[in-house]
């Protein structure tokens, strides 16, 4: 019988590749260089050389300020991949097809894939206008709900490290440009709790979005609703800012998350 050995196949540089990714992960606060050569037991040139191929690929973000390394959401889309069937999107299509039932619009779920964000399902509105796009479809972060409430939640030094890479392109002039004024929007968002899309982008389409937290408390996804301005005016936003929000924090219930609704119900 023939013994087939593993090890001959293994590539040295990869399997330490991973190793420092699986490291960074249990790192949520990041990792210097000489503290992941000190935990792992790789010499600090092959950490060095590995951190610079994930740095410039977008799989991890540096603070130039601590030195330390931290994974970025590009790894989630690979995470989504393997589980989304089981876990984000099959916890999130319900809560789709309700707000589409309650608002008309079309309703989404999407996350942050590096600098822009991406849409994962959605549930098509009823509305003979309805606005309608393919799972898969890259979206700008500036303009429009979900990219707004995805930052408005994202942890400090990550949503600053977003920023500084992202192009604010001026599709009309509702866009916001400025960054200054846009970390206002943003404050702003933290405070309702939900964003919304003054047809920023395309002009007539308003959107209202909320995020989606895991059981950590992190935030992985957005939801929202798009319509046209017949079907989904500034004088709603509100009410339906309101209604989107309670459906993510379903959503974000059935992922682990516990949220102060669900702590007054224990």
């Amino acid at each position: 019988m023939k013994i087939v050995q593993h090890g001959r196949y293994q590539i040295p540089g990869l399997e330490r590749g991973l190793r420092v990714a699986e490291y960074l992960s249990t790192m949520p606060a990041g990792a210097t260089l000489t503290e992941i050569a000190a935990a792992l037991k790789i010499p600090k040139n092959s950490v060095f050389r590995i951190t610079s191929t994930l740095l410039e690929s977008g799989y991890i973000t540096r603070n130039e300020n601590t030195m330390k390394f931290r994974l970025t959401r590009k790894f989630l889309v690979f995470g989504l991949a393997a589980v989304s069937d089981e876990n984000l999107i099959e916890n999130s299509i319900a809560s789709l097809r309700k707000l589409r039932d309650v608002t008309d619009c079309t309703a989404y779920l999407g996350t942050l894939y590096g600098a822009e964000g991406v849409i994962l399902e959605q549930a098509p509105g009823g509305h003979p206008f309805k606005v309608s796009v393919d799972l898969g479809t890259r979206f700008f972060l500036h303009s429009g709900a979900p990219g707004k409430v995805m930052l408005a939640f994202l942890p400090e030094e990550e949503r600053e490290n977003l920023l500084n890479h992202m192009k604010f392109v001026r599709f009309n002039e509702r866009t916001i440009t400025d960054k200054s004024k846009f970390r206002q929007e943003l404050a702003k968002i933290r405070q309702c709790g939900y964003a919304v899309d003054r047809a920023e982008e395309f002009a007539g389409i308003h959107c209202v979005g909320a995020p989606v937290f895991d059981r950590s408390g992190r935030m992985v996804a957005a939801i929202w609703i798009s319509g046209q301005e017949v079907v989904l005016p500034a004088g709603k936003f509100k009410k339906y800012g309101q209604i989107v929000s309670k459906h993510a924090v379903m959503i974000s219930e059935r992922l682990g998350y516990v949220s102060q609704r669900k702590e007054e119900r224990l």
